[in-house]
C-alpha cells in the first residue's frame, strides 16, 4: 500500500508542474496574436489617447512575464479576464465546457462498451470469420474522420430535406438530461456517435492485441489443462489482465475525443466550446481563445492524471515496484 501510495503521490506532485507548463506556453503564443485588444474594445473611431489609457488600464503594456504571473493569480482564484464585451469568460467556459464533456464522456462510453465486446471477442475467434469480419470494421472506423461521419449522419437521419428526420440537425437549445430525457439523447445520440466510431476502430485493435496476448500466457494453459473452463478462466482472469494495456491508451483517447467533440460541436451548432472558441477566433477575442485552450489543455492532463492512478490501482505489478 505504501508504493501505492507513493506512486499515486508522484503523479500529484507532477500536476501542478504540468499545469504551469500548459498554462505558460498558450500564454506565450497567444501573446503573439497581432490583434490590438484596446482596438477591438474601443472600436476603430477611437482615438489614441483613448486606446493608450485602455492599455494601461488593462496592464497590456507591462512586460509578458509580469502579464503571465498576473494571469496566473488570476486563474487560481478562477477569474479568465473579460471578454470586450464585458463578460467573464469563466462564466462563459462554465456554460460549454459541461457540453463538451458530456459529449465526450458519452461517445467515449459507447466506445468502450462496443471496443470492450468487439475485441474480446475476435480475440476468442482468432484468425476466423467473426475476427476477420471485426478486423474489417475496426479499420473502416479507424479510416473515418469524425467530422465527416458527423456530415452524413446529418444528412440520412436529421430533419434536413431528404433525411429521415429522426433527429435534430442543428441544436439551437440545449436541453439538460433532467428537464427531457427523451429529448436530450435525440440531442446527444448523433454528435457522440460521430466522437464514438474512431474510437470504436482505436480500441477494438488495442483489446483484441492485449487479450491474444494475454490468452497466450502460460497460466491460461496450465488452467484449462487443469480441468478449468476456458469461459471461467477468460472470464475471471483473462479478461482483467488483458484490460489493463487500454486503460492506458484510453487516457490519450480522452483528449483527442475531446478536441474531435470542439469540431463536431461546430457542425451540430452545439454551444460548446467548439462553438466558444469559433466566436472567439472570428471575432478575435484573444482571452476566450486563451481560456479555451488553458481549460481543454488542462481537462486533458487531469483526465490522464486520472486514467494513470486508475491503471495503478487494477495492476498489481506497478503496485510493488
Amino acid at each position: 500500500m505504501s508504493n501505492l501510495i507513493r506512486l499515486i503521490g508522484r503523479r500529484l506532485l507532477a500536476l501542478p508542474v504540468m499545469v504551469l507548463g500548459v498554462t505558460l506556453l498558450v500564454f506565450v503564443v497567444m501573446s503573439f496574436s497581432s490583434a490590438d485588444p484596446a482596438r477591438l474594445a474601443l472600436g476603430e473611431a477611437a482615438s489614441s489617447e483613448a486606446l493608450e489609457q485602455y492599455r494601461i488600464d488593462h496592464h497590456l503594456n507591462d512586460p509578458l512575464l509580469t502579464r503571465f504571473w498576473d494571469y496566473l493569480v488570476g486563474l487560481v482564484h478562477g477569474d479568465l479576464g473579460q471578454s470586450f464585451t464585458g463578460v467573464d469568460i469563466s462564466r462563459l467556459i462554465s456554460d460549454a465546457f459541461p457540453i463538451t464533456l458530456q459529449l465526450t464522456l458519452i461517445g467515449l462510453a459507447v466506445a468502450i462498451v462496443i471496443a470492450a465486446i468487439l475485441g474480446v471477442v475476435a480475440a476468442l475467434y482468432r484468425d476466423r470469420w467473426p475476427d476477420q469480419i471485426i478486423r474489417v470494421v475496426s479499420i473502416a472506423c479507424l479510416a473515418t474522420p469524425s467530422f465527416w461521419l458527423a456530415l452524413l449522419l446529418i444528412q440520412w437521419l436529421t430533419d434536413v430535406p431528404g433525411g429521415a428526420g429522426i433527429f435534430p440537425a442543428l441544436i439551437t437549445d440545449w436541453i439538460h438530461f433532467s428537464d427531457d430525457p427523451g429529448e436530450y439523447v435525440r440531442q446527444v445520440f448523433l454528435p457522440a456517435l460521430a466522437i464514438a466510431v474512431p474510437n470504436i476502430g482505436s480500441l477494438t485493435r488495442v483489446v483484441r492485441t492485449a487479450m491474444v496476448e494475454e490468452l497466450d500466457r502460460d497460466y491460461v494453459r496450465t488452467a484449462i489443462g487443469a480441468g478449468i473452463p476456458k469461459r471461467v478462466v477468460v472470464a475471471r482472469n483473462v479478461l482483467r489482465n488483458a484490460l489493463i494495456t487500454p486503460l492506458t491508451v484510453l487516457g490519450l483517447r480522452v483528449g483527442y475525443s475531446m478536441g474531435g467533440a470542439v469540431v463536431i460541436e461546430i457542425i451540430f451548432n452545439i454551444k460548446g466550446m467548439g462553438q466558444l472558441i469559433l466566436d472567439g477566433i472570428t471575432r478575435n477575442e484573444v482571452n476566450i481563445v486563451q481560456g479555451v485552450s488553458i481549460t481543454v489543455a488542462l481537462a486533458f492532463i487531469v483526465i490522464n492524471i486520472i486514467v494513470d492512478m486508475l491503471y495503478v490501482l487494477v495492476n498489481p505489478r506497478i503496485r510493488s515496484v
